[in-house]
């Protein structure tokens, strides 16, 4: 663990392991943090915010820029280390930090575009000024799916508003973020700046969000996590920042490039196994389209390739983060058929020598699905590409907006004013049409409903991590 300028192993203390999920053994151990661990992080945060927050804009872009030259400098070395504990492809997880580098470089130039107001006086002698200041020290808690990219989304606007930050990797992917700190370590972040302890979310979780240093708590994860949360700071009234479940929905119209819409949705559907916020969980295809992109969909998920993410660095998927996320994938499934789905592709783990020790499953795709199926309404997290007939776009968007969930949209039509007209009508933070990209951090990534609160990257972002400050002056002249 890193506290307060220094790295830290508690001797005779208890560890987690970490498991590679390719091959299902145990490859590393990091120390389980307690809550005297999250007592000294944040009072190191808090005694280093009162200088950070002084520091010239310039510092803090020189810091990020030089933890990005770190970072992309060790590459190589924390891509592997990044696909040994969450399983991702070597390219993924190369293309993961590449996306980090660019988060940190973007919010190194906002650091120095932070600006404030001077507001007309409505009276004689009155000056009316608006400034912004960076609310505090931050807890940063990130996930297992994307680790390092979802933690530099917290950390980077964070540090680039003037706050300190404690991050608390997730318990299955410690690594790789263990190393992004490093970076700043080594950029020579000042004491205290940035933080790092690793431990179970359940026993940390509340230490660190309860805790009276804590102004700001940032979180991606599980919607029913993101409630908890909730429910810990409200105590102190502490900022938060929830990017929580997806649950996100493709149309395709009938006049839709089939062909575009069968290449993105496989590719979002499936992308590092279906275990991402914003994967396509459900399918709506207009009946005039439906038989065409079913064959062309389930075509193109038979040439996907699956493997050890080391062993074959270009492989389309890898295994699963654990055997308790595989589970629920094959519950889903078993509760979809039960109900009178079929299963078009997949359904069950690969066969082969090479897949019986780690975490993998076939990418499945089921038809003949209605909302009455877990599938069609809870988020699997897996993957999973349930494909339902519908008479219409209103149909489609009537039950794409049947749900808890508000992350991302997905719509396929070559006509402009329709598409238009369904993104307005869509209840969801982000609306793709005719694409499937996920967050760029040039524009902001929230989610509506219960898929969180707050906004991540852009300028919105970063406004997130400063608080509004009036001063109303009035001249004794």
């Amino acid at each position: 663990m890193f506290i307060d300028g220094t790295w830290y192993e508690p001797r005779g203390r208890s560890k987690m392991k970490v498991v590679n999920p390719a091959t299902g053994e145990v490859f590393a151990e990091v120390p389980k943090g307690t809550k005297e661990d999250a007592d000294r992080a944040l009072e190191a945060a808090a005694r280093a915010f009162t200088q950070w927050k002084e520091a010239l804009p310039s510092e803090r872009a020189s810091l990020l820029e030089k933890a990005r030259a770190i970072l992309l400098e060790r590459l190589p070395q924390i891509a592997r280390l990044l696909t040994q504990e969450q399983g991702k492809p070597l390219r993924e997880a190369e293309g993961e930090l590449k996306a980090t580098a660019t988060a940190l470089e973007y919010y190194a130039r906002k650091a120095e575009e932070i600006e404030g107001e001077i507001l007309p006086a409505r009276a004689k002698g009155m000056r009316n000024l608006v400034i912004k200041q960076p609310v505090g020290p931050v807890v940063a808690i990130g996930p297992w799916n994307y680790p390092v990219l979802l933690i530099a989304w917290k950390v980077a606007p964070a540090l680039a508003a003037g706050c300190t930050v404690v991050v608390k990797p997730a318990s299955q992917t410690p690594l790789a973020v263990t190393e992004f700190v490093r970076c700043f370590a080594e950029a020579g972040a000042p004491k205290g700046v940035i933080n790092l302890i690793t431990g179970p979310g359940r026993e940390l979780g509340e230490a660190l969000i309860r805790h009276p240093r804590t102004a700001k708590v940032a979180f991606t994860g599980e919607t029913e996590t993101g409630r908890e949360i909730m429910r810990a700071a409200a105590d102190g009234i502490k900022r938060i920042t929830l990017e929580l479940g997806g649950h996100c929905p493709l149309i395709v119209a009938a006049d839709a490039d089939l062909g575009a819409a069968v290449e993105g949705g496989v590719y979002r559907a499936f992308r590092n196994m279906g275990q991402i916020c914003n994967s396509i969980n459900r399918i709506y295809v207009e009946e005039a389209a439906y038989t065409d992109f079913v064959e062309a969909f389930v075509e193109r998920t038979r040439r996907l390739r699956i493997a050890n993410g080391l062993e074959e660095p270009d492989a389309d998927l890898g295994p699963m983060i654990d055997e308790a996320a595989r589970e629920k994938t094959r519950r889903h499934i078993q509760d979809a058929v039960a109900k009178g789905a079929k299963v078009l592709y997949g359904g069950k783990e690969p066969e082969g020598e090479q897949y019986k020790k780690g975490y993998f499953f076939e990418p499945t795709v089921l038809t003949e699905v209605n909302h009455e199926m877990i599938v069609m309404t809870e988020e699997t997290f897996g993957p999973v590409a349930p494909i339902m007939k519908v008479s219409s776009l209103e149909e489609a968007i009537k039950y794409a907006n049947d749900s808890i969930y508000g992350l991302v949209a997905y719509l396929y039509t070559q006509d402009l004013d329709k598409g238009l007209r369904a993104a307005e009508a869509l209840e969801y933070g982000t609306v793709g049409i005719n694409n499937v990209a996920g967050g760029e951090v040039e524009y902001p990534y929230g989610g509506w409903k219960q898929s969180g609160l707050g906004i991540e990257l852009s300028d919105y972002g970063l406004e997130e991590y400063l608080l509004v400050k009036h001063i109303r002056i009035r001249s004794l002249r």
